[in-house]
């Protein structure tokens, strides 16, 4: 399987991932992982319905998504993955999805976490996920769209006094 972009939003499949993104990584799938959506038949179908003609949206869970990661049976699959936080996309490369960057579109405010930039909010267990990332050597990629200019969402968690360079 080659992924072309992990991207966490809490909105997952909207607009500007639909016809931005999926065209300008050339994906033929969009898998949205999320063991929650999963179990939502509603948001799982309304989900599947917002993929743009000629590619395919699937939801699953975690667990599922590190299954078949490396089944021969899907090598041909070229994904967008999305998922809603950054304690998912850490499962993810926990179990063993080769990735070396991360998009960040946003993450939804509320009374648990911190706005670090205009469209991203972040609690304490985000922040032990992405440094766990970054510790990897994975980029934290903040891009609306593709053709936004890259920011990297580590400075401006050191900006806001969130985390400590080491």
């Amino acid at each position: 399987m080659d992924v072309r972009l992990l991207r966490i939003d809490s909105r997952l499949l909207h607009g500007q991932v639909a016809t931005n993104w999926a065209k300008a990584i050339s994906v033929n799938r969009i898998l949205v992982v999320s063991d929650r959506v999963a179990q939502d038949v509603m948001r799982k179908t309304l989900i599947m319905q917002a993929a743009p003609p000629g590619i395919k949206a699937n939801v699953i869970t975690v667990e599922k998504m590190i299954r078949i990661y490396n089944d021969l049976r899907f090598i041909s699959i070229k994904p967008m993955i999305l998922v809603e936080d950054p304690v998912d996309a850490k499962r993810l490369v926990e179990g063993g999805i080769k990735i070396t960057s991360i998009n960040i579109g946003a993450i939804s405010f509320d009374s648990s976490r911190v706005m670090v930039t205009d469209t991203i909010a972040v609690g304490p267990e985000d922040v032990k996920a992405l440094k766990w990332l970054h510790a990897r050597g994975i980029r934290l990629d903040v891009r609306k769209v593709a053709n936004d200019s890259s920011k990297n969402l580590w400075k401006s968690l050191l900006d806001k006094g969130l985390v400590k360079d080491f």
